[in-house]
């Protein structure tokens, strides 16, 4: 059993908290863990408390303010290319919760992938994970750099700006959802099939929740089932 945060793999896990460790990532917490089980996924190192190691020195290195029973640490895995019928695709989300908010949402509404588009938030950052309540190990992520690569027509998700969104989607389909702030960029926006706005009353919508409004919307055809 291991006795101290001085520990070799422990140290490895701390710089894996704070994302120094080029194609790993970490998940603290039995239900993380679980979700990764229930998917398949294989980890390179995991630990318990009072079984593999002291909770003492597990508590050290989490990155949980109140510690953690159980963490592994997991190869990051990225899909070669987006796929369809549906995508989410996140341009400039630099808040890490959110993105892994918008992780969870896109599992929920049967999404077929998430793309990660410039200038976005590490879906496997220790905050993305965690906001992702295990949704970071359902669902293929990819790279992406510009719209062209994305499947499906491409809807610029942007405040007031096109036709209201409405739903089902009649084929594949990429949603393409901007920072809270900012929006998406102009080159973004041109280069997208259509741009769509959700209706509300105030200003703005958290990003997050807006991309989960959209997901409702292109989904609807599922909902009476």
């Amino acid at each position: 059993m291991i006795t101290s945060h001085h520990n070799p793999l422990l140290k490895e896990i701390r710089r894996l908290g704070a994302r120094r460790g080029e194609g790993r990532f970490l998940a603290e917490g039995e239900d993380l863990l679980a979700a990764a089980d229930a998917a398949g996924w294989t980890p390179v190192h995991r630990l318990t408390a009072g079984v593999d190691v002291e909770a003492d020195a597990l508590a050290k290195v989490s990155t949980l303010g109140s510690g953690t029973r159980a963490l592994a640490v997991y190869e990051e895995r990225w899909a070669p290319a987006p796929a369809g019928p549906l995508c989410v695709c996140l341009w400039g989300l630099k808040d890490p919760g959110n993105v892994g908010t918008v992780l969870r949402a896109a599992l929920a509404f049967g999404a077929s992938s998430v793309a990660i588009g410039p200038q976005t938030a590490d879906p496997y950052a220790p905050k993305a994970v965690r906001a992702s309540m295990g949704a970071v190990f359902g669902l293929p992520l990819a790279r992406v750099a510009d719209v062209g690569a994305l499947p499906g027509e491409t809807v610029a998700l942007a405040a007031r700006r096109g036709d209201v969104l409405r739903g089902p989607a009649a084929g594949d389909v990429s949603v393409v959802v901007g920072a809270e702030r900012d929006g998406l960029p102009a080159d973004v926006l041109a280069a997208c099939d259509r741009a769509a706005h959700i209706p509300i009353q105030s200003e703005s919508l958290n990003a997050a929740m807006a991309a989960t409004v959209a997901l409702y919307e292109l989904t609807a055809r599922f909902h009476a089932q």
